[in-house]
């Protein structure tokens, strides 16, 4: 018999004896009511399709603004940033550490001059923008809005997201700097000053599309991305702010796979779990505390580098699969990320599969199409109790953090991920081009190559902010972040001065380091 990638049986039909006790008004609702198993809004797509991001940086901050705006005018709604690792692990380009990776996965900012240039000639007012960045989310958000104000735009005009998610850094990424508990710490001071500074932004994203490259099932994806959502909540609460003030701006992101009815079952499941736990252990009154606001990318683990043409299949029944599910923003990948970088051909395909499935398809013309569903709802009900089975074993061991520390959820994705890797190795998971159906001979690809000259002219740059910046001021201002890193103030006013006095990334994260220390990983438990 077949299964989900849950490992969860799916019966060759299904019928009213598998929904014998299924309540629709219970379990289902109606859309933009509790539970939200249906979707967070009553027309959801009737009205206006999602929100089309792509997800794009790369070299110099010069560079990708020039792929922003190509990304503008060919009708994209959003912009989402990929920094390089040394941006993401706050370490500036000249840094040792960095040597060799700088602009290489993502763009390179050093610095409120890089901020300034990556976004010139782009109204922050009227764009969306996205941030993946974790460890220094915080940097990069106060970055964003010094640039916004060189604009003219105050902090109440700027709309977006940062995904701000260390924990799953430590489960599954790696990109963390901090130890847990500053980290959350970091995580509660933006709350705190976005909820003051800039209310319209989405202070987070709490995400399992990590947890899934590294191998996790859906049923692992949903229940550990939950359990940190769960953990973000008391660490707010537990710094003094109520439910209702910071609960609205929560979003989380996952990833859309080839398994479309369980990836829709995932969707509708994970919206249900999260309503429940914020209305009844959280005491949430406002609804949009309650409701699980997401974006959705397309499975990059999913791509393959032989025949990479059919990675343009695959990434459009993801995308199918992330719209039925009632995904509030949507990243499609391009078809030869498997490969390298994508090229201005292929982002632009991968965005036209969006726009495809919105102007060209009955797909939006309906609120959650599934609802009813004998399969769906039964995969749905399946999915939810595989999840909250999984969220009481992290509670067992004390919750998110003390069960990262445990290594639990690492071990359990490690675990997944090395069956999926047996199935594949010997045949019994079929992947098109690779273990089946493969060609004797690649066809030649030309792949985006990044000019390894751009570390040099980026430690140019940095030598030359030193030379011209008042480096008495920025001493000054790190020396501030220190004390009340070193204290109970909210860091982010000090961190914003220091920024704006020209102070680096790399310099302010390594003053918190200098406070707060290095978080060291624990060995896998299994």
């Amino acid at each position: 018999m077949a299964s989900t990638e849950s490992g969860i049986p799916v019966e060759p039909v299904y019928g009213p004896g598998d929904l014998t006790e299924w309540d629709p008004q219970v379990q289902l609702g109606v859309p933009g009511d509790f539970p939200y198993t249906r979707g967070i809004y009553p027309n959801m797509y009737t009205g206006r399709p999602w929100t089309m991001r792509q997800y794009a940086g790369f070299g110099t901050a010069t560079e990708s603004n020039a792929r922003y705006r190509q990304l503008i005018a060919g009708g994209g709604t959003g912009l989402s940033v990929a920094f390089d690792l040394p941006t993401q692990m706050g370490h500036d380009s000249d840094a040792p550490l960095a040597h060799g990776e700088v602009g290489k996965v993502g763009v390179a900012v050093d610095s409120l001059d890089d901020m300034r240039t990556l976004f010139d000639g782009i109204p922050l007012d009227r764009v969306s923008t996205s941030m993946t960045i974790n460890a220094p989310a915080a940097l990069l958000l106060l970055l964003y809005q010094l640039v916004a104000e060189e604009q003219g735009i105050t902090g109440a005009h700027l709309t977006g997201t940062i995904q701000n998610d260390v924990l799953k850094e430590y489960i599954a990424r790696g990109t963390y700097i901090f130890p847990p508990g500053p980290s959350l710490r970091l995580t509660a001071d933006t709350f705190r000053y976005c909820r003051a500074e800039i209310p319209r932004w989405n202070t987070i994203s709490i995400s399992g599309y990590h947890m899934a490259e590294a191998g996790a099932s859906p049923a692992q994806e949903v229940a550990f991305t939950l359990a940190d959502g769960i953990a973000y909540v008391r660490t707010a609460l537990a710094a003094g702010m109520a439910v209702d003030e910071f609960a609205p701006r929560l979003s989380f992101f996952f990833v859309a796979r080839t398994t479309l009815l369980e990836e829709v079952a995932k969707f509708r499941a994970a919206r249900r779990i999260w309503a429940r736990v914020m209305r009844e252990e959280f005491g949430a009154r406002d609804p949009r505390s309650m409701m699980l606001r997401f974006h959705t990318q397309t499975a990059g683990v999913q791509l393959t580098a032989q025949q990479p043409e059919l990675n343009l299949v695959r990434v459009a029944v993801q995308a199918l699969a992330a719209v039925l599910g009632g995904t509030q923003s949507l990243h499609t990948n391009s078809f030869d990320e498997a490969i390298a970088l994508p090229t201005e051909k292929s982002a632009r395909l991968a965005l036209r599969t969006q726009q495809v499935l919105a102007y060209e398809t009955d797909v939006p013309h309906t609120v959650d199409p599934f609802a009813g569903s004998y399969a769906v709802e039964r995969m749905t009900d399946e999915l939810e109790a595989a999840a909250l089975g999984l969220m009481r074993r992290v509670e067992e061991r004390g919750g998110a953090v003390a069960a990262i520390e445990a290594g639990f959820q690492k071990a359990e994705i490690e675990r997944n991920a090395y069956r999926i890797a047996r199935e594949t190795d010997s045949g019994e998971r079929v992947v098109v081009g690779v273990n089946r159906f493969a060609l004797e001979r690649e066809e030649p690809y030309e792949p985006l190559r990044v000019d390894p000259a751009i570390e040099e002219r980026q430690c140019a740059a940095l030598a030359r902010l030193r030379a011209e910046r008042d480096g008495a001021a920025v001493t000054a201002a790190l020396a501030a972040l220190r004390e009340a890193a070193a204290g109970t103030a909210n860091v982010l006013y000090p961190m914003k001065e220091a920024l704006r006095a020209r102070a680096t990334v790399g310099e302010v994260c390594r003053a918190l380091r200098e406070v707060w220390g290095t978080y060291e990983p624990t060995g896998s438990t299994w």
